[in-house]
């Protein structure tokens, strides 16, 4: 690969990305396209949307197919410059309730796209800051080791996702085109209403005038990143000129408690008649979570721009519209 020119970016790249009818998926795919890439997306419908997919095809320079990723891509032509790998339940209602699915979406599909690539694309896994578990150090840098467990309700999802980011490492010991990011929270327009995250579900009930549920006392914390500031990170990951395979954190620094989150919420939607309540919090919930930036403003040269309060503005606007 001519590397001057893949790094000019008035040229058009091929860009292949699996989960592309799911929230980030999504996003990375109408910026591309809006970019004037060339996009080819993959998606089974387990959490992506038919409505997505609907919106892409607008764009002439998308399109799709609905496939199961866990067979091997021999139907699809080998010719992408990138493949970003999104293909994996990311919500707890979703993983938990497919765990077998999830774990081999994880794995099969991981080796699949790496077979299929053969060294000729640059691959980006989205892994997760799960690896981390239930954190003993905080903020989580990427040489921790994390504080996991092989048999609870998120190991499906957590410690599969430490495996794909094996399976990437060994083939890039031969190929050198891998790449592997853990994804903080991340929220924005285009989430889905049932995804059983924590920003779509006070929004959705605050806009309802339900109880915003939260879980123990609400003092456990996340770090939240608008969806804007994680596609940047995602491309800044794929495009570096470093050889750098990561795994590198793509989060935010801004840390809030969930009292604070259901709060903030409330503050937007003034007109809502929603209570706190709260319910026993589960076994496996982390009690901290914020991402260690200093690999990424190092590698990447890159720092979230994004303040929760700015875009949680326009988040809860598209959900307005979903009512």
């Amino acid at each position: 690969m001519n590397l001057f020119l893949y790094f000019n970016c008035n040229i058009m790249r091929k860009i292949l990305i699996t989960g592309v009818a799911w929230f980030i998926g999504f996003n990375l795919a109408k910026r591309f396209l809006q970019e004037g890439e060339e996009v080819h997306g993959i998606d089974n419908l387990f959490s992506g949307k038919y409505k997505h997919l609907e919106y892409l095809d607008e764009f002439e320079n998308f399109d799709y197919d609905i496939a199961d990723i866990r067979s091997p891509l021999h139907w699809l032509d080998n010719d992408f410059d990138e493949i970003y790998n999104l293909a994996c339940p990311a919500s707890p209602v979703f993983y938990q309730s497919s765990p077998l699915m999830t774990l081999e979406t994880s794995t099969l599909w991981m080796q699949n796209i790496l077979d299929f690539s053969e060294g000729r694309s640059l691959v980006l896994q989205a892994s997760t800051s799960e690896v981390y578990g239930d954190p003993l150090e905080h903020p989580q840098k990427e040489d921790y080791k994390g504080n996991v467990q092989t048999v609870w309700p998120r190991a499906c999802y957590d410690e599969w996702k430490r495996i794909a980011e094996t399976i990437m490492y060994e083939y890039n010991k031969n190929y050198h085109n891998c790449r592997v990011i853990r994804i903080f929270n991340t929220y924005g327009p285009w989430m889905r209403k049932d995804d059983g995250r924590v920003v779509s579900n006070f929004i959705w009930e605050a806009l309802h005038n339900e109880d915003l549920t939260i879980y123990g006392d609400g003092e456990q914390t996340r770090s939240f990143q608008y969806i804007d500031d994680l596609l940047d990170g995602m491309i800044a990951m794929m495009r570096n000129d470093k050889d750098f395979f990561g795994p590198v954190n793509i989060g935010t620094q801004y840390e809030f408690t969930m009292n604070e989150l259901a709060e903030l919420v409330l503050k937007l939607i003034p007109e809502s008649k929603s209570q706190l309540v709260y319910r026993e919090l589960p076994k496996d919930d982390p009690c901290m979570r914020k991402a260690n930036n200093e690999l990424a403003k190092k590698m990447l040269w890159r720092e979230p721009k994004v303040t929760l309060e700015e875009w949680l503005k326009k988040t809860i606007a598209y959900f307005r519209e979903l009512r």
